[in-house]
């Protein structure tokens, strides 16, 4: 299931402020950028009053997999783990989350991705 369409976070302006402004944190498979939410910059993709609510973007570069399956299946993996973790208590947090994935040390193994994206999870305080 995809996320639904309040917590995707759209673009170019919204990710150049997310590259600037973000607080980074780094992992073996995977960096978070974390920002505080800017909701003017969504001002022309006309949100429905919820700017003060977790925004997430899920980026994987075709250096992971060249295949887009590989690369879907993957990304609908950590949004299935967000949607079932992320409370409502959670989600009134006002931050832009982008998730990238690293092609050096990619591993087909979803445990071992889905264990490090729970890690990053805690450790940028996004759920406790």
């Amino acid at each position: 299931m995809a996320l639904p369409k309040d917590m995707r976070l759209k673009g170019h302006r919204t990710f150049n402020y997310i590259h600037k402004n973000s607080i980074k944190y780094h992992g073996k498979l995977m960096t978070f950028k974390l920002a505080k939410s800017n909701p003017e910059i969504l001002l022309s993709h006309k949100p429905r009053n919820t700017a003060n609510n977790l925004r997430v973007a899920i980026a994987i570069s075709k250096k992971v997999s060249k295949k887009a399956v590989d690369r879907n299946k993957l990304r609908r993996i950590m949004q299935d783990w967000l949607l079932t973790n992320i409370q409502k208590i959670n989600n009134h947090k006002p931050y832009w989350l982008l998730v990238n994935l690293k092609f050096e040390n990619f591993c087909n193994d979803e445990s071992k991705i889905l264990e490090e994206f729970q890690n990053l999870m805690f450790k940028s305080r996004l759920i406790k």
